[in-house]
């Protein structure tokens, strides 16, 4: 690890004060490219969520509207601006989606949901002042006590999206692939080497996205150009949690910190 260690340091020190504005950027991407794609699909939108759930014109109309409306969590996140509010709208935008769209019953779907919060999970926890707890009177080990257990839940379920791009192939690239993805999904989680292995995922999930999910070769019209373009949006905001471990570090509950202590 020592050569991709030196690679990974430069690389820091080069990204050092645009990494998190990136990570952030790519992060609420698929937020703000579905509020844009409620306004635009205003009509289609809201007559899917009243003939699925029969709610009636108003009630799916004031779901699209706050579709639409939460494009606005998106740009107080990017100013750094009532950041723990809009990510808490933003987590509440992905259950009703969840629920909305029956991503619920659809394990893949369902998978880099949570993904997706994971990475408002380090989001949250990158906002999370010194000064001030939004966990005030809960008991903690250390004054960073919860920011260091948000890192850690954002780097599990961040994981999950990797898990969904498993191949159960016997071919041996299959077979090659899986073991080097599912060691390096496993050092994030425990917070080993975690800045290497996070690096070389984003990377990894970048070639993978711009491969497979290339929206853009797809006509307008055909309903395989709107899957493609939200995968892609999805998987490029996971890319963004995993910067924002490249980051800031995988936290206090973490191989990496404890090794500092040995």
């Amino acid at each position: 690890f020592s050569f991709r260690e030196s690679l990974s340091r430069a690389f820091l020190r080069v990204t050092k004060q645009y990494l998190p504005h990136l990570a952030r950027l790519c992060l609420i991407s698929t937020f703000l490219e579905d509020g844009i794609r409620m306004w635009f699909q205003w009509n289609e939108q809201r007559d899917y969520i009243e003939a699925t759930w029969s709610c009636g014109y108003f009630l799916a109309t004031c779901f699209v509207l706050g579709g639409c409306a939460w494009s606005g969590g998106c740009v107080l996140i990017l100013s750094r601006n009532f950041v723990q509010y809009a990510c808490f709208g933003l987590f509440g935008i992905i259950a009703l989606q969840t629920v909305a769209y029956s991503i619920l019953w659809d394990l893949k779907f369902l998978m880099r949901n949570l993904a997706l919060g994971g990475g408002l999970l380090l989001l949250l926890a990158e906002s999370r002042s010194e000064g001030k707890s939004m966990f005030a009177g809960v008991p903690s080990m250390g004054e960073s006590s919860p920011k260091q257990y948000m890192q850690l839940g954002g780097r599990v379920l961040l994981v999950l999206m990797f898990m969904t791009l498993l191949h159960f192939d016997s071919n041996f690239f299959s077979i090659l692939q899986n073991m080097v993805g599912t060691a390096l999904i496993i050092l994030v989680a425990i917070g080993f080497k975690t800045k290497l292995a996070a690096l070389t995922l984003v990377v990894w999930l970048l070639a993978i996205n711009v491969y497979f999910n290339a929206f853009w070769t797809i006509p307008a019209y055909k309903p395989m150009h709107d899957f493609l373009k939200y995968d892609f949006f999805q998987t490029t905001s996971v890319i963004g949690g995993l910067l924002l471990v490249v980051a800031l570090g995988p936290g206090g509950v973490s191989m990496d910190e404890k090794k500092k202590e040995w």
